[in-house]
C-alpha cells in the first residue's frame, strides 16, 4: 500500500480513537450522574412513602368519621319521618273532630234558633212563658 492512503487512515483511526475516548468519557460522567440521582432519590423516598402511609390512614379514618355522620343523619331523618307521619295522623284527628264541632255548632245554633223562634211564636200569640 502506498503512503499516501495510509495516512488518511490513520488520521481517520486516530480521530475515530479520540471520538471513541470521549463518548466513553461522557457516558460515564452520565452513569455516574445517574448514581448519584438514584442514590437521592433511594434517601428521600422511605420519608415520602411514610409521609403517604400517614395520610391514606388519615383519609381512611376521615372516610370513616363521614359514613358515621352520614348514617347518623340517616337515623335523624328516618326519625323525623316517623314524627312527621305522626303528626299527620294527629292533624286528620284533630280534622275530624273539627268537622264533628262543627256540625254540633251547627246543631246547637239549630236548637237555639229553633228555641228563639218557638219563644217568640208563643209570645206573639199571647202567651209568655219564659
Amino acid at each position: 500500500m502506498n503512503l499516501w492512503w495510509q495516512v488518511p487512515l490513520v488520521l481517520c483511526a486516530l480521530a475515530l480513537s479520540v471520538a471513541l475516548v470521549a463518548a466513553i468519557l461522557a457516558l460515564r460522567q452520565t452513569l455516574q450522574r445517574a448514581e448519584r440521582l438514584l442514590a437521592a432519590i433511594e434517601k428521600e423516598l422511605p420519608p415520602t412513602l411514610e409521609e403517604l402511609r400517614g395520610l391514606t390512614q388519615e383519609a381512611q379514618a376521615a372516610t370513616r368519621e363521614a359514613r358515621q355522620s352520614v348514617m347518623r343523619v340517616s337515623a335523624i331523618v328516618d326519625q323525623v319521618g316517623r314524627v312527621t307521619q305522626g303528626l299527620g295522623a294527629l292533624v286528620l284527628g284533630l280534622r275530624g273532630l273539627t268537622r264533628a264541632g262543627q256540625i254540633v255548632g251547627i246543631a246547637v245554633g239549630i236548637r237555639k234558633g229553633l228555641d228563639v223562634f218557638v219563644k217568640r211564636l208563643a209570645a206573639s200569640k199571647g202567651g209568655k212563658h219564659g
